[in-house]
């Protein structure tokens, strides 16, 4: 990712290191590279697991909603992107945030000029 050049874009967005990212310890790769490609990248407190458990969130919506619960009020105004690395919890982040989620890679891509 290094040889990647990246312009980083002026404005806030989210990011969910997910349960993955945190058992093989890529939290902090996550992290560097969100913050490659925007000047302020926002990981919400308290919001370790967003629940969705796989597709247990589509059975179980409570679980999904009750760990995302301190999420919406740590979206910054002005913020109106998530980022994650997984497809799942984009569905729960995106429903209880108020913003849109995808994955990280989407910009990456935007962000990238090679």
């Amino acid at each position: 990712m290094e040889k990647l050049e990246l312009n980083a874009i002026d404005e806030p967005v989210m990011l969910h290191l997910t349960c993955s990212n945190q058992k093989l310890g890529h939290q902090n790769e996550v992290l560097a590279l969100a913050k490659r490609c925007s000047s302020e990248v926002i990981v919400p407190e308290h919001v370790h697991c967003c629940g969705f458990a796989g597709t247990k969130g589509v059975i179980t919506p409570e679980l999904n909603e009750s760990a995302l619960s301190p999420l919406k009020a740590q979206v910054p105004e002005g913020c109106s992107r998530g980022f994650s690395t997984s497809a799942t919890c984009e569905i729960g982040l995106s429903r209880h945030s108020g913003i849109a989620y995808q994955n990280l890679l989407y910009l990456v891509d935007e962000v990238s000029s090679r």
